[in-house]
């Protein structure tokens, strides 16, 4: 019952549930005790919308925003308590005393504070919002960018002043209570006080040296910059924020190119959630402003995504346009006609040019490189399970997309199937369960089947009951504290107060960025020894990473995905479930990243021979057919992908040099061709 009202509510906790709930129980209360008329049972009522609000406030409930949507909003919840206060005078008979009147006047000057107060806020956020917003862009030594406003003047500012209402409200209360006028007076005047001393410590930030440069001055520096570090390959990025992992996952390649890398991005949302990167990267949310910046010098721009934004790149003639996508698989966003806009396409390898070919969507063969995935360099080759260790069997299921077809991921009709048959397998193996991220946001049918498979995952783990190390898992876990306490110690200063000042002092510090990433190595395998070798695991935040995932795992069983052409680079067995029934051969036909997997139906009776190969990598029958996917699919590891795609970097730059060259002469020679 509480979990159904929870969802459907849309709040975060049953605490978030209850405040929600006395929230709006709280005002009925008010206007109750405000008819009756009694100033306790009111003071109480008010207590308790007070402290609800503040709460939900606090917590950032989704239900305080929809408030705001149905004119329920802050301004309007603290009007309705200050007109009932007033209502509760008048049942109290001070409707012609002077307290009446004192506090009817003051809440008028109070709200008649709000439109300065509000507008201040306004201007100063306005102000301080950068045409362009940077990262490891040196803009410090070229423009002059103020401080941002201490964070207790501007963090949920109108929330801040409308409490100042408080003041007000318990000395009328105190008034009522005892008869007298005084402590009414005294709250009323606290109340306006605090009001325009709020006002008053806002309006410095409005002028003078307080102020960041114009538009103007913050894009020609930028340019001044672009001029000095001479940019060759830029990765361009608009999308919505959930779709920030796909410019994350190329971070690490784009530091390890050759040529000097760029990051351009279209929207302030991706720039909040990227990963930290000691890459440049410039987020230009206007387009006028993108299509004038000084970007002559980049000869290579790669496109993570195909989105409208991209025209704004894409109109450059200076530089070579090229595909790279966000993963590798069979879906149809790999061969989205759209793609012949760019100069190259990038795969990983010869599976995603044949698929271009077989989609005949107008990209033509020769615009096709073969690049292999840089970012697979993590995932280790299968050895097979060590003598003695209880093999571990991943289940990474994809979520349930964007409409209901029943292929789209196995968790619905397979997923407590092949949960179940995993935990009572014999001999035994480990169950790592770590659903895909937006699992169950869409579906509610696909949330109970998570929950249902979580808690098979969690019931079978605590049942097992086999001799471990406690010492070495106690030393882990005192290892995991000590890492995050570290890792919380770098990363706590590194919050700017507002995009100006993050703009202004965005530059990472190297040294830092790598001990973290040294640390994250450190935590995860400190994470993986704090716990038995034998014991099954829901694996649902950030941390393990999926690759991590795929490093302690013997085998895999998903849905089709990129996470498929992703293990396949381990070389291990692994299944793919048949969710939509399709049946084997038509599900290999169509899905390539398939052929060399055990096919499961919806039952998962076929687990039982991808288990035989875990245990016995000498008679696992499809050990040949991975071998020769994986080159299909990834291409040759040799040379390794970095080195390739840093080649096609070079190739293309050339190309597009070699353009540049070839219209300056035209233009030379037309030119001369006149004047003579």
């Amino acid at each position: 019952m509480i979990s159904t009202a929870i969802r459907v509510a849309r709040v975060g906790s049953a605490a978030e549930l209850a405040a929600a709930v006395l929230m709006m129980l709280g005002y009925p209360a008010l206007m109750l005790a405000a008819l009756v008329p009694s100033v306790p049972a009111f003071a109480a009522a008010a207590a308790v919308t007070y402290l609800a609000d503040h709460y939900l406030h606090r917590k950032g409930s989704y239900l305080i925003n929809r408030l705001s949507k149905v004119r329920a909003g802050l301004s309007i919840r603290f009007l309705i308590r200050q007109l009932l206060l007033v209502l509760l005078l008048a049942r109290l008979s001070f409707a012609d005393d002077l307290i009446f009147y004192g506090a009817v006047a003051g809440f008028i000057a109070f709200y008649g504070l709000q439109a300065p107060h509000g507008a201040l806020v306004t201007l100063i956020r306005n102000r301080r919002r950068m045409p362009v917003a940077t990262r490891n862009v040196d803009l410090a030594s070229r423009i002059r960018i103020p401080d941002a406003p201490p964070r207790p003047l501007l963090h949920r500012s109108a929330e801040k002043m409308l409490h100042l209402d408080l003041a007000a409200v318990v000395g009328v209360l105190v008034s009522a209570a005892m008869g007298t006028a005084v402590a009414g007076f005294i709250g009323i005047g606290v109340t306006l006080f605090l009001g325009c001393l709020y006002v008053l410590a806002l309006m410095p930030y409005v002028r003078g040296a307080k102020i960041p440069p114009s538009a103007d001055a913050v894009l020609a520096a930028v340019d001044d910059w672009l001029g000095e570090y001479r940019p060759g390959t830029a990765l361009y990025f608009s999308g919505s924020k959930d779709s920030a992992y796909q410019v994350n996952m190329w971070l690490e390649t784009m530091e390890q190119l050759d040529s000097k890398p760029l990051i351009i991005l279209r929207e302030r949302s991706i720039l909040e959630r990227m990963a930290p990167t000691t890459v440049p990267v410039i987020c230009v949310p206007g387009g006028v402003h993108l299509m004038n910046m000084d970007l002559s010098n980049v000869r290579v721009t790669l496109y993570a995504a195909n989105v409208g934004k991209n025209i704004h790149m894409l109109r450059v003639p200076t530089m070579k346009h090229v595909f790279i996508g966000h993963g590798d698989s069979d879906k149809l966003a790999s061969v989205n006609p759209f793609s012949k806009v760019y100069d190259e396409v990038w795969t990983a390898g010869r599976a995603g040019r044949d698929r271009y070919a077989i989609a005949d969507v107008g990209v033509r063969d020769d615009d096709i490189v073969e690049v292999g995935r840089p970012q697979l360099a993590p995932i280790q080759t299968g050895q097979g399970a060590s003598e003695g260790r209880v093999p571990t069997v991943l289940y990474a299921p994809t979520w349930e997309g964007w409409d209901d077809n029943p292929g789209n991921t196995s968790i619905l009709l397979a997923g407590e199937n092949i949960v179940r048959t995993l935990i009572k397998a014999d001999p035994p193996v480990r169950v790592l369960y770590k659903p895909h991220p937006f699992t169950g946001t869409r579906s509610a049918v696909a949330k109970a089947a998570h929950l249902r498979i979580t808690a098979l995952v969690e019931d079978a783990a605590a049942a097992v009951r086999l001799t471990a190390d406690t010492a070495a898992q106690s030393a882990a876990k005192a290892e995991l504290v000590r890492i995050e306490a570290r890792l919380a110690e770098l990363s706590g200063g590194s919050e700017k107060g507002d995009e100006a000042e993050a703009t202004r002092d965005g530059v990472v510090d190297v040294a830092k960025h790598e001990e973290i990433a040294r640390l994250r190595a450190e935590w995860n395998d400190a994470y993986w020894r704090s716990f038995p070798a034998h014991e099954h695991r829901v694996i649902t935040g950030a941390e393990p990473r999926l690759y991590d995932c795929f490093n302690v795992s013997d085998a895999m069983v998903s849905d089709i995905s990129s996470v498929v052409s992703d293990f396949i680079a381990s070389g291990k067995p692994y299944a793919v479930t048949d969710s939509a029934e399709l049946g084997e051969e038509e599900f290999k036909r169509q899905n390539t990243a398939v052929r060399a997997a055990v096919i499961l139906s919806n039952s998962a009776a076929e687990l039982g021979r991808l288990l035989a190969a875990v245990r016995d990598p000498a008679a696992d029958p499809l050990a040949a057919d991975r071998k020769e996917l994986k080159q299909y699919l990834l291409g040759p590891d040799e040379p390794t992908s970095i080195e390739q795609f840093n080649t096609a970097v070079a190739n293309l730059a050339l190309k597009a040099e070699t353009r540049n060259l070839g219209q300056e002469s035209r233009i030379t020679t037309t030119e001369a061709e006149l004047t003579g």
